[in-house]
């Protein structure tokens, strides 16, 4: 399975956000879309991405104030990304040596999407559910040999 099968699963909706916007912006966002990272676009072209660890590294380093905070002085900039035709064995070894929960999918200078290790497990999953499914029925359906006539 390719990160290209599975963004056209989960769907290629897109959350951004301006890197000259305040934490307390992207944290609503965030909350108010149930997503776990905002991608940072500035004219045009990504420059950042923006999780929830981020976040809480701003909230322990500035306490009271990170809601101030600028979204530039803490995404991480020029992520790393994925290709969509990367397979998904290739894509999880990349998320985890990294340690990385969300990945930016590009082609070219074009954003495809954001994987999350959620949608990767997710992923892994169903394919495996499906090939098990496969392997039962085409056992079940096993021709039987065919049996000798008594007495020869």
């Amino acid at each position: 399975m390719q990160v290209r099968e599975i963004l056209a699963i989960k769907g290629t909706v897109l959350y951004t956000i301006s890197p000259d916007k305040i934490l307390a912006e992207a944290v609503a966002v965030m909350t108010d879309q149930d997503v776990g990272s905002l991608v940072c676009f500035e004219g045009g072209r990504m420059v950042g991405m923006l999780t929830f660890r981020e976040v809480l590294k701003a909230v322990r380093t500035k306490g009271a104030s990170w809601e101030k905070i600028g979204i530039s002085e803490v995404m991480v900039r020029d992520p790393l990304v994925a290709d969509p035709d990367v397979e998904v064995d290739e894509l999880r070894r990349l998320m985890v040596d990294h340690h990385m929960r969300y990945l930016p999918v590009m082609e070219g200078n074009t954003l495809m999407g954001v994987i999350s290790f959620h949608d990767v497990a997710k992923a892994v999953l169903e394919e495996q559910s499906f090939e098990n499914r496969m392997l039962k029925a085409y056992i079940r359906d096993w021709p039987e040999e065919e049996q000798a006539p008594a007495g020869r």
